[in-house]
């Protein structure tokens, strides 16, 4: 994976063109790269960002942010319930204690 201004992107080989082709993967929009070294690929992927973003300024359209930090989650009303009470028990608010469970399942995966 590269990043460059909060922007991810992912990058494939294509053999048969002898070519590499990247996407930018945390936002909606869609933005692409591609270069044939790895220095043309990382050159492409910045100036594919840069260009968006001066894009939507000429637009005057605001650029879609990679993550706001913010997301839904729906759970049944037990689970809910549950999650609320544990986290009453840890003295925490539930954004913390599910932010604290997110945190530690990454961990365990790593």
């Amino acid at each position: 994976m590269m990043e460059y201004k909060g922007y991810i992107g992912v990058v494939e080989y294509d053999h048969d063109a002898k070519i590499f082709h990247g996407d930018i993967i945390n936002t909606k929009d869609v933005i692409t790269f591609q270069g044939t070294s790895v220095d043309e690929l990382d050159k492409a992927f910045k100036d594919s960002i840069d260009d968006y973003l001066d894009w939507c300024l000429s637009e005057g359209t605001q650029p879609e942010k990679p993550y706001s930090g913010k997301f839904n989650v729906r759970l049944s009303p037990e689970l809910h319930r549950e999650v609320a009470l544990k986290a009453k028990k840890m003295k925490l608010s539930i954004n913390n204690f599910v932010e604290k469970a997110l945190m530690d399942e990454i961990a365990m995966v790593q």
